[in-house]
């Protein structure tokens, strides 16, 4: 009997009705097929896989496990599927052995199985050239069905594509968005997004279905949202990737956060900090105890930041243990515990734990809640140096955030030693930038003086994809607690009064550190007022 072509196999076959579980077991025994609850997909043969179209094996619920002895041992959900096991024979040339397995676990295990085959779950995409997203996405142009087709390749090759392209264009983010017409995606570049491609609408679902796979997610659950990860390697860099997906009203969305491993850890003053701010936080950092908060937005930088301190206070001297989520970065020499909701390890009781190793230094990630805030003060209090981060719009704000989550006032002022927000703005292009002076409404907007030259955004390069911008630093605002600034929070004065006394003895806001890095030509006034707020008086 000659062997069958791979699309000969889909030809003039019904839709397969399969049985459910506990008619699948009941069969197998009827039969005298032995019966498994699940597959291991470890155990699957990639060589076998492959050979088997996709659609087929979806289609009636069947894989094909292993060989021995010249007997091929298939997964298959119906026993009665009799055509199915003459198909596979004839297809594999030799002896087939059906092995019961309930549909869902089958359709499961043909997900992972066809993915591992074509060696995704571990992407390597060096060999991706650049400008290929063009011409991938051009391929989802063509009439034919992709469900049709006799594999799903354009759509591996699209989403590869479109990772190795972010990461060369610098992007922390990548936005996949479903609207009822059609399918944006966005990177994030320098904290902005930018429209990239506008796939076929009727490929969404196969796109989402392609990075759950690659993350590890439940490819049939699409009303709940799912949060996942990956790793790949592009040009020769070790990528993390964060995944998220939510349902939204015309199909899930998802949103990739890049993270080149292999990236060096920046320095305090790489992040833009200089002047008076740099020499006291570097006084800060070398107390012993206390607790040492920094605060911004989400996507501000934060968490940088303090590993950027950990770094400089790393020695075999000291005991450093933090508690993140996720971690970012591995420190050589630090104690890094991921957060882990699902077994109860969160902020808090990881913390507790913490405290049982000696530590002589401690990083929250995040303070969220009374809870974790009070074991850092306390932890601060019994003679050790605490960093978290805290979600405030200023560094004023974050005295008496603490307080409204409960901690009482003698509690912030005791063992606060020092706030510092923080904002991301995008660095003026070197190359194409154009020289200017402050002018009257600049001075008057960021405390310029006029006449002051300045930097423009120039209307853009190759060097800066035509934004007029390429990388970004940070403006920052540090507020030491001083016994003035100890009474104010003693007597529970709001973010305003502590605001009016900082500025009052020489404190630089973040508009005035903005202001001095447009003096500078770093960046310019319109970057500056983007991500401040005007000063309260």
């Amino acid at each position: 009997m000659a062997t069958p072509r791979s699309s000969d196999l889909l030809d003039g076959l019904p839709a397969a009705r399969l049985p459910d579980s506990a008619t699948a077991a009941a069969l197998a025994e009827r039969f005298g097929i032995a019966y498994r609850d699940g597959i291991d997909v470890r155990q699957v043969d990639p060589a076998l896989v492959q050979q088997l179209p996709i659609q087929y094996a979806k289609r009636f619920a069947c894989l094909p496990l292993g060989e021995a002895g010249g007997v091929l041992e298939v997964a298959l959900a119906d026993p009665r599927a009799t055509q199915v096991v003459d198909d596979l024979r004839a297809l594999y040339g030799r002896r087939v052995t059906p092995v019961v397995v309930p549909a869902s676990a089958i359709l499961e295990a043909i997900n992972l199985a066809y993915d591992s085959a074509r060696g995704t779950a571990e992407a390597v995409m060096g060999d991706i050239e650049a400008g290929e997203l063009d011409a991938v996405a051009h391929e989802l142009e063509e009439p034919h069905d992709l469900l049709d087709a006799d594999d799903e390749a354009p759509i591996i090759r699209l989403v590869n594509s479109l990772l190795f392209q972010a990461i060369k264009d610098r992007a922390s983010d990548i936005h996949i968005e479903p609207y009822e017409r059609e399918v944006s995606v966005r990177f994030r570049i320098d904290g902005l997004l930018y429209d990239v491609l506008k796939p076929p609408r009727r490929y969404h679902p196969t796109i989402v279905a392609r990075i759950k796979i690659m993350a590890g997610l439940d490819i049939a659950e699409k009303r709940l949202p799912q949060d996942g990860r990956l790793r790949f390697r592009a040009a020769g860099r070790d990528i993390d990737v964060r995944v998220s997906i939510v349902p939204t009203q015309f199909g899930e969305r998802a949103v990739l956060r890049l993270l080149d491993r292999t990236g060096a850890l920046l320095t305090l003053e790489q992040l833009g900090l200089g002047g008076a701010n740099l020499a006291h936080i570097e006084k800060l950092i070398q107390k012993s105890h206390g607790i040492i908060l920094v605060t911004g937005p989400t996507g501000s930088g934060k968490t940088t930041t303090l590993y950027a301190a950990l770094s400089r206070l790393n020695s075999s001297l000291r005991n450093i243990i933090t508690i993140e989520d996720p971690i970012e970065y591995q420190l050589h020499g630090v104690g890094q515990i991921q957060v882990n909701p699902k077994i109860d390890l969160t902020f808090a009781s990881g913390l507790r734990s913490i405290l049982r190793q000696d530590p002589d230094i401690i990083m929250v990630g995040e303070i969220r809640d009374g809870e974790t805030a009070e074991i850092a003060i306390q932890a601060a209090l019994t003679g050790h140096l605490v960093f978290s981060t805290l979600h405030t719009n200023d560094s004023f704000g974050a005295l008496s955030r603490l307080i409204d989550m409960g901690i009482e006032p003698f509690l912030v002022s005791s063992s606060l030693v020092g706030v510092m927000a923080q904002r991301l703005v995008r660095r003026v292009c070197p190359s194409c930038r154009q020289p200017s002076v402050a002018t009257q409404a600049e001075q008057d907007e960021i405390g310029l003086v006029a006449g002051t030259p300045i930097f423009l955004a120039g209307p853009g390069c190759d060097a800066c994809k035509g934004t007029g911008y390429r990388g970004r630093t940070g403006i920052h605002e540090l507020l030491v607690l001083d016994d003035p600034v100890r009474a104010l929070v003693m007597q529970r004065s709001d973010a305003s009064a502590v605001r009016r006394y900082a500025a009052g003895h020489g404190m630089p806001t973040l508009r005035d550190d903005g202001a001095a890095k447009v003096a500078a030509g770093e960046t310019t006034v319109e970057e500056v007022l983007r991500v401040t707020q005007e000063d309260a008086a």
